[in-house]
């Protein structure tokens, strides 16, 4: 019995199909990344519509008001440019009885950045003008009969003025006639770009990888101690007076026994300050604005040239016509609201455009 059992053991062993072992899997290529997440809509998505939707009792504005508040301080010379319109414009008005020259300040600002400007008409009982309030305009919005504004804080707080009660001072835009939007919008890419690349750079160097290299040792005449001596050398120049030189002498050493091998090289594949200057170059002619006037050091030996005629260009040029702007407020109220002084470059009226 148990010589018929190995038999019909063996018979199936034989009749059972061979067991064929899988091929190892050939090496293939693999791709991986590594870094943070990237996402996929960045600023500009900020100018994706130019159309005035309706939402119900108004019409939201062509471009994201927010995200131009935020593109604000993107780029250094961005906001700077701003800032100095702004300033020279408070500087030569004339202060009423009607309109402070903060609450012109504030209201130039708005104007320069997003394209538009509000005042609120603060009446007396009887109908007379007692004095213009600045309204934020990040967070005004126009009433479908186009004579009434709301005051909308994220779609929690809504605030309706009386009609005929605001003034609505707007940069024209070719797309719509609701809305004006700022005269910069085609410099705003050179100023995320600006913004990226300085981002990066500073992400570069808080990461530490810049300061890094490899300390590679071959040569077969230095033995443990001196291995242990240069350790202790590169330790010692590290903390409070760092940035030492370091001697190591290697007697019947090879040529490339002693190699340093960086891990980063910054200067040879970064074009970061090519970014900079060219984005910088970009934002400066969407304001405008000479670059002597904002403080920028010439990277030729020509320079920029003198600054006095630049300003009285730039005067000319930019600052009287948005001071004819802002005169609209005195047609609109019907008495002189805003007045401006002449632009003057020294105390004493010399310069004046």
């Amino acid at each position: 019995m148990r010589n018929k059992a190995r038999h019909l053991r063996a018979q199936d062993q034989r009749a059972a199909p061979a067991v064929v072992a899988p091929a190892p899997a050939a090496g293939g290529l693999e791709a991986f990344s590594f870094g943070d997440p990237t996402p996929v809509l960045e600023h500009s998505d900020i100018l994706d519509c130019f159309e005035c939707w309706k939402n119900g009792d108004w019409y939201e504005p062509p471009v994201s008001l927010a995200g131009l508040a935020k593109s604000f301080n993107a780029g250094v010379h961005h906001s700077s440019a701003i800032h100095f319109k702004v300033n020279i414009l408070a500087s030569t008005l004339v202060p009423t009885k009607y309109l402070t020259r903060e609450a012109f300040k504030r209201f130039a600002l708005d104007f320069l950045t997003f394209g538009n400007g509000y005042l609120e008409n603060r009446a007396s009982r009887s109908g007379q003008l007692l004095t213009l309030e600045h309204a934020l305009a990040k967070y005004m919005r126009r009433g479908v009969d186009m004579d009434t504004y709301f005051f909308v804080n994220a779609y929690r707080t809504v605030h309706q003025f009386d009609k005929g009660k605001v003034f609505h001072l707007m940069e024209p835009d070719v797309n719509q006639e609701l809305y004006g939007v700022p005269q910069y919008l085609s410099a705003l890419q050179s100023a995320w770009l600006n913004e990226a690349a300085t981002l990066f750079r500073r992400k570069y160097y808080k990461n530490g990888s810049h300061a890094g290299f490899v300390f590679y040792m071959t040569d077969a005449a230095a033995n443990t101690q001196d291995v242990d001596n240069l350790r202790q050398a590169m330790r010692d120049s590290k903390g409070p007076g760092n940035f030492r030189n370091l001697f190591m002498y290697a007697p019947n050493g090879k040529k490339d026994g002693i190699q340093i091998l960086p891990v980063s090289d910054v200067a040879a594949k970064d074009e970061f300050f090519n970014i900079k200057s060219v984005t910088r170059d970009d934002q400066l002619a969407a304001h405008r604005v000479p670059p002597q006037l904002m403080g920028i050091l010439p990277n030729n030996a020509g320079g920029f040239g003198a600054v006095e005629p630049a300003a009285r260009v730039f005067a000319r040029n930019e600052l009287v016509p948005l001071q004819s702007q802002f005169t609209a407020i005195n047609e609109w109220a019907g008495v002189e609201v805003v007045k401006f002084a002449p632009y003057q470059l020294t105390a004493d009226g010399e310069g004046a455009p």
